[in-house]
């Protein structure tokens, strides 16, 4: 390469210029530096302060050209270039050069991000968003004694001060773009556990999951007990509510501590079970009991008030259940509740 160097440095200066910066990055990498000192090399080479940051741990790397931290709030990026590792996008690097980006500085944060991506991968552990199913299952066993899981936290990314939520997951999306939507400032990891998606993040936020996605979000502070939370109210979603927080369920939660055979003897969750081949029966109690009015039902249904009023005449008949009474509701939600999660 420093061969070829020499030949072409006659021939084009730009072309000498992305040359050196080429070997001067094949020299860094050969010497095996991190991360820091990819930045400080960087910011000497550019005569800028230079940053590296990965999603996964939320924190930058800034240098100044004197080989020292950069001090003082960041200025805005006078050219930017992502890192990318197994074809996912798991952070950026920038200079922050006053004034117009340098003839190189292309050239430069190409190199440097394509470094960046090579230490994260020599050193580990990889900053991707999909994670090695045998870490993420043992954070949330509860099997797990508490060195262990903090041991294999530190291994996926997470820092040992960070709060981590734990997310259930049932999608046929892949795991790494649920998670980079839901928790976009990262650190966020995901794998399938038990044929259900796990996602480990720092923050969930519920409104950013897309269409077509069934989440239970749990909410205590250990993992293993989030994830049972998340698993309970993975099982209460619905078309209609499909991403279910554990903490907003209250005493509904109890009904997943019901024992399936206890359930299936109930009259009223045995009544629900016979009108299981009654979708529209179904979708209109459903709708009924989410809105605790004919009306209500009738606006989410896109019905006349009058047949979702005959319909549930007939429901009411089946079930045995005074539907217009306040304690016949409540015995419909009930049972409609707990014969749903006898199907999970």
């Amino acid at each position: 390469m420093e061969a070829l160097a020499e030949r072409l440095s006659g021939l084009d200066p730009h072309v000498d210029g992305v040359i050196r910066v080429v070997l001067f990055y094949d020299t860094l990498m050969r010497r095996r530096v991190d991360l820091p000192a990819l930045a400080r090399a960087s910011a000497g080479l550019a005569e800028c302060t230079a940053g590296i940051r990965l999603h996964g741990t939320g924190r930058d790397i800034r240098m100044a050209p004197d080989g020292r931290e950069a001090s003082g709030p960041p200025a805005p990026a006078s050219g930017t270039a992502p890192i990318t590792l197994d074809e996912e996008e798991i952070g950026t690097v920038w200079l922050e050069r006053p004034g117009p980006p340098g003839p190189l500085d292309a050239a430069l944060l190409e190199r440097l991000a394509i470094a960046a991506a090579g230490v994260v991968e020599r050193y580990g552990p990889a900053r991707t968003t999909m994670a090695d199913p045998a870490l993420v299952e043992l954070v949330v066993s509860a099997d797990g004694d508490e060195a262990a899981r903090s041991r294999a936290l530190r291994l996926l990314g997470f820092a040992a001060d960070l709060p981590v939520r734990v997310v259930a997951v049932r999608s046929s999306l892949p795991l790494d773009r649920i998670g980079a939507l839901i928790c976009p400032a990262r650190p966020v990891k995901a794998a399938s556990v038990a044929d259900v998606g796990v996602i480990l993040a720092a923050a969930v936020a519920p409104d950013r999951f897309p269409p077509n996605v069934r989440a239970g979000i749990g909410a205590a502070a250990s993992p293993d007990r989030s994830w049972h939370q998340a698993r309970t109210a993975l099982r209460f979603t619905t078309p209609r509510q499909p991403v279910v927080h554990h903490d907003d369920l209250g005493a509904l939660a109890l009904l997943a501590e019901i024992p399936p055979d206890a359930a299936r003897g109930n009259a009223d969750v045995a009544a629900i079970a016979r009108m299981a081949d009654s979708p529209e029966d179904l979708e209109t109690l459903d709708a009924y009991c989410a809105t605790g009015s004919l009306r209500g039902a009738a606006d989410l249904l896109h019905l006349h008030h009058s047949s979702v009023s005959r319909r549930l005449e007939q429901i009411a008949k089946a079930l045995g259940i005074e539907l217009t009474d306040p304690a016949g509701l409540t015995r419909a939600r009930l049972a409609l509740t707990a014969w749903r999660l006898l199907e999970r």
